[in-house]
């Protein structure tokens, strides 16, 4: 029978195992380990965390695109026409809590 081991491969074989589950049992004792779970998950939440500033970032800017849009021109003259009116209400809108304002102190 030539699949026949030598009991040295059979040492060999064992001595290598050996190894090997030690080498596996290190980095289950690493993994396992609570500072690498606390790492672990800090980094998960930063990343989570980066993920949700990144999309609110995108969507405000979405959004003053948007406005920028409506009141200016794509040659960047300003929209006149949407511009004023709401010039004037914001306006009116501080004459007003500023009237407020007085009348409370009064």
């Amino acid at each position: 029978m030539s699949d026949a081991r030598t009991p040295a491969q059979i040492e060999a074989d064992i001595v290598r195992r050996r190894e090997q589950l030690a080498e596996t049992l290190d980095e289950i004792g690493v993994r396992m380990h609570p500072k690498t779970i606390i790492g672990d998950a800090k980094a998960k939440v930063a990343s989570t965390v980066d993920q949700t500033a990144g999309r609110a970032f995108v969507a405000a800017n979405r959004v003053v695109i948007d406005v920028k849009n409506r009141f200016v021109h794509p040659d960047g003259a300003p929209r006149l026409e949407r511009a004023v009116p709401v010039a004037l209400a914001v306006v009116g809108l501080v004459g007003l809590l500023a009237l407020a304002a007085r009348k409370r102190k009064a």
